[in-house]
């Protein structure tokens, strides 16, 4: 259970883990002698700590994600700090988001994958409701029932977000190393790019290009002439209408919206009913949890007034944690809040995150709503009818060419 393959593929155990550590003592000694280090130590040397940071299990060590671990630690300890004293909570409160911010441009600059924002989301929920139960109920202004309908809201939540983080409608990649060919496409019909990320289809519905494996780059004489198809050099297929290639997962999706941190997966044609209604129980579950704890400790008052002005709030040790955590989740609940609308807006105008940005890149979309919204036009058949499009998403599986059927 301590045995495990390291990154170089030799068998090693924990035991060993301050062993073979040359990189290591080296980087040391050049930073006590004042010595530059040689360029790629510290990648090589974070490389190796993460690879040997692991658990005993069954099967042979597990390795720990390493962007597991901050969440885990700082969020208990940042709260703790922050309901010692008004000050303290203004101050962390403040530079949480800031610091989540900075994590995220970092991270999506480098087109590096990380769960440290579903981590950072999971264990806040947990959190949150292990504070609630532990110094909110006993204070015995909870009834029975509303903490079984906070649960229920919550395990609802839970759900929604394990369909989410299912498969998003990945197109199927090319097996067997044979290397699709499009030399039938007409170049004028083909936009490719080497990032797989350039150009929305034409006009025709995803669902009648939709195929499985060799079908997505097989359908040259299936196509009507006018429809435009869309060559990722990536993938080395043809991508269907509104399909788009991520550069973080590495794969193309059927009717790619975007690439969710939260979710670390991207939300696409098979997965974007459940990811909105995750963030819908999750503003449902919030709100009534922000609303049931101020009752609680601000009584008389109603949440939004008590939200910003309590002052019993920080009478004892056990009311201030409690208000501390409700600002905190007030703060990602208005993030949140604002994805949701977003989304929202998009459905209502039948556009995706993807083709709006595209759209505002190449200057042919129109802003509505103050900006928050970019109508393309491409798809937009009314409110009805684009909410009759989404409700309808992966209702049918994807149809087989009729190359694939012979």
């Amino acid at each position: 259970c301590c045995e495990y393959v390291d990154r170089r593929g030799r068998r090693n155990h924990l035991a060993a883990c301050s062993c073979d550590c040359e990189e290591l003592d080296d980087g040391c000694d050049r930073w006590l002698t004042c010595k530059s280090l040689p360029p790629g130590a510290l990648e090589r040397i974070a490389d190796t700590i993460a690879d040997r940071l692991r658990v005993p299990w069954f099967s042979g060590a597990v390795r720990i994600n390493v962007s597991l671990v901050p969440p885990l630690v700082l969020l208990p300890v940042f709260l703790h700090v922050a309901a010692l004293h008004f000050l303290l909570g203004v101050i962390i409160l403040t530079s949480l988001p800031v610091v989540v911010l900075w994590y995220y441009y970092l991270t999506h600059r480098r087109k590096e994958r990380t769960l440290f924002f579903l981590s950072l989301g999971l264990f806040s929920l947990g959190y949150m409701y292990y504070v609630f139960l532990r110094e909110v109920v006993p204070r015995g202004h909870v009834e029975y029932s509303q903490v079984v309908a906070l649960t229920c809201g919550l395990i609802l939540m839970l759900a929604a977000l394990s369909r989410a983080k299912k498969d998003p409608g990945y197109l199927p990649i090319p097996v067997g190393g044979e290397k699709p060919s499009h030399q039938g496409l007409p170049n004028k019909s083909i936009r490719g790019t080497s990032s797989g990320l350039h150009g929305i289809s034409g006009a025709a519905s995803s669902r009648a290009v939709n195929g499985e494996a060799k079908g997505y780059y097989r359908m040259s004489a299936e196509q009507p002439e006018g429809v435009k198809k869309d060559w990722c050099t990536k993938c080395q297929l043809v991508r269907p209408a509104r399909a788009g290639h991520c550069r973080l997962c590495g794969r193309c999706v059927r009717r790619l919206d975007h690439h969710c941190v939260w979710i670390n997966s991207c939300v696409g044609e098979q997965n974007h009913q459940a990811f909105i209604l995750a963030l819908s129980f999750f503003m449902v579950t919030s709100v009534y949890g922000i609303t049931l704890t101020l009752h609680t400790i601000c009584r008389g008052r109603t949440p939004f007034v008590a939200l910003f002005y309590c002052p019993g709030a920080y009478s004892d040790y056990s009311s201030a944690l409690s208000f501390t955590c409700v600002w905190y989740c007030a703060i990602v609940t208005a993030g949140m809040g604002y994805i949701l609308l977003i989304q929202l807006l998009n459905i209502s105008y039948n556009v995706t995150e993807r083709e709006a940005r595209l759209a505002l890149r190449d200057n042919t979309g129109r802003r509505l709503l103050g900006g928050l919204v970019i109508d393309t036009g491409q798809y937009n058949r009314g409110l009805l009818c684009n909410w009759g499009h989404f409700l309808s998403l992966g209702s049918s599986p994807p149809q087989r060419s009729a190359e694939d059927i012979v």
